[in-house]
């Protein structure tokens, strides 16, 4: 038997506001717990909230680049349920009629342009946050600042097949929100933070099987290895004859699988109802089209944008603007530059990897982006080797100085002296007399062990195209 696996995503996205959702309290991540409450955020008797226009601007900007209908009226209701961090016991949100609907993304699998379905966008408030004591502390502490703090919830259509596809769409919905500006999406502080449901189901049959929740996936690696497990888990239960037990499971990440949490054997009754203390969210048609006139390039646009005014290829682009970050230091480096493509690759190449192995983001690099250009520049003009240039750039990422300065501060500047370079190949062609026979009697990888020495006596300052041609000269006479 050959089952097909189908996902569906719900994402939950801070905005990036500067009060919470329905009071004047700040949000404001990383500060001391509990200083940024007030009577309505703690669910104070009497408390009455009022919405931040802001977070309905941020929830109609999402829903117009998610290509969602905007609903001109919607409401507000409590969904009612009790944790220790909902002081009020209910959540202020949207059941019955969202915000935006109906909308899709398009992700590219391998070959493929494949659409993704959004089924709804609502708003609603975040809950507090627990503090568990460690080892052998048996308590529980509850920090309020993150309560009432506002989030959008994006619902996907289960239109997801993969673990492969779940990954590229919620990292071209993280790129697309960071390029609206409304929310910074950082995962590791829960700004963007998602559930998955799986199901699997026999090829070619449309009843949908029983689903596992896996909550709150932390980074795009966890979520694919938490679905990839999820898949040969079910797998295997389904082949041997076993049902999928319809649950709430989470993924353990030092040990790479889910473990169940607790039995959705029914649906929860969340009592839901109109919020009596809010009116209704009525919106203007021409404040819509405001909104959307004044949206930014968004990352479809901006790459094929690239590709044309760059000349850089589709994949060059599509790396490059997945980051909005990324796309302006990009920009900033390219525009009316000779060689947009070495561009590309430095970015690519040098300053990703440096980033990566030093857990950073681009917003973290000291130095401008024009000393990239700038350190190519010093490549093409003969002042710097290939290799010499990676140490300039370790240090440019280190100090933040311009890559003249340290060129002369790490002495790694070039020798392109034509007579420096006829000693040195002279000294070489004198010192290794058999790699010069092995060359003259056809073998030509005997070249390369020569320019190798020269570059070993000059340590690595010598310009290699110069010592290549030379040798050549020499050895064809």
């Amino acid at each position: 038997m050959r089952y097909e696996t189908v996902i569906g995503l719900e994402v939950h996205v801070e905005l990036s506001t500067e009060s919470k959702a329905f009071c004047s309290c700040k949000n404001e991540f990383g500060s001391e717990v509990n200083t940024n409450c007030c009577p309505v955020c703690l669910g104070y008797p009497g408390a009455l909230p009022v919405l931040n226009k802001k977070v309905v601007e941020y929830a109609v900007k999402a829903g117009l680049a998610l290509n969602c209908d905007i609903s001109l009226y919607s409401k507000t209701d409590r969904k009612n349920y009790f944790y220790p961090d909902l002081p009020k016991a209910y959540q202020i949100s949207q059941d019955d009629m969202p915000i935006c609907k109906n909308g899709f993304i398009e992700i590219e699998a391998g070959e493929e342009i494949k659409k993704i379905g959004i089924t709804r966008i609502h708003i609603e408030e975040d809950a507090g946050k627990l503090l568990h004591g460690a080892g052998d502390e048996d308590y529980s502490l509850v920090d309020f600042n993150r309560a009432g703090v506002p989030l959008i919830e994006i619902v996907s259509e289960p239109d997801i097949r993969s673990p492969e596809e779940a990954r590229l769409y919620l990292e071209k919905l993280k790129s697309i929100l960071e390029y609206l500006e409304i929310s910074d999406c950082k995962m590791q502080e829960g700004s963007l933070r998602c559930d998955a449901n799986i199901s699997l189901r026999p090829v070619d049959e449309e009843k949908f099987g029983v689903k596992s929740e896996i909550k709150n996936m932390n980074s795009m690696k966890s979520l694919e290895r938490a679905l990839e497990f999820e898949v040969k888990r079910q797998t295997e239960l389904l082949l041997q004859g076993e049902e999928v037990a319809p649950e709430t499971r989470r993924w353990d990440d030092a040990k790479s699988v889910t473990i169940a949490m607790r039995a959705k054997d029914k649906t929860y009754d969340y009592r839901n109802f109109p919020e009596a203390d809010l009116v209704p969210i009525v919106l203007e048609p021409e404040w819509i089209k405001e909104i959307k006139t004044n949206l930014p390039e968004l990352p479809d646009f901006k790459r094929n944008r690239f590709v044309n005014q760059y000349g850089i290829p589709k994949y060059d682009a599509s790396v490059l603007t997945l980051s909005k970050d990324l796309s302006v230091f990009f920009e900033r480096c390219a525009k009316d530059y000779k060689n947009p493509k070495a561009v590309s690759n430095w970015i690519m190449g040098e300053v990703l990897r440096i980033l990566k192995e030093r857990e950073q983001e681009i917003s973290d690099i000291k130095f401008p982006p024009e000393y990239l250009r700038e350190l190519i520049d010093l490549i093409d003009e003969g002042l710097l080797s290939s290799s010499a240039a990676k140490l300039v750039f370790e240090e440019m990422f280190n100090t933040g100085k311009e890559p003249k300065t340290l060129l002369d501060k790490l002495g790694l500047k070039q020798i392109s002296d034509e007579d420096a370079i006829v000693e040195l190949v002279n000294e070489v062609l004198a010192n290794n007399q058999e790699s010069v026979e092995a060359y003259k009697n056809g073998k030509s990888n005997a070249l390369k062990y020569l320019v190798g020495q020269a570059m070993k006596i000059s340590k690595g300052k010598a310009n290699p195209k110069m010592i290549n041609s030379m040798l050549l000269e020499k050895l064809e006479d």
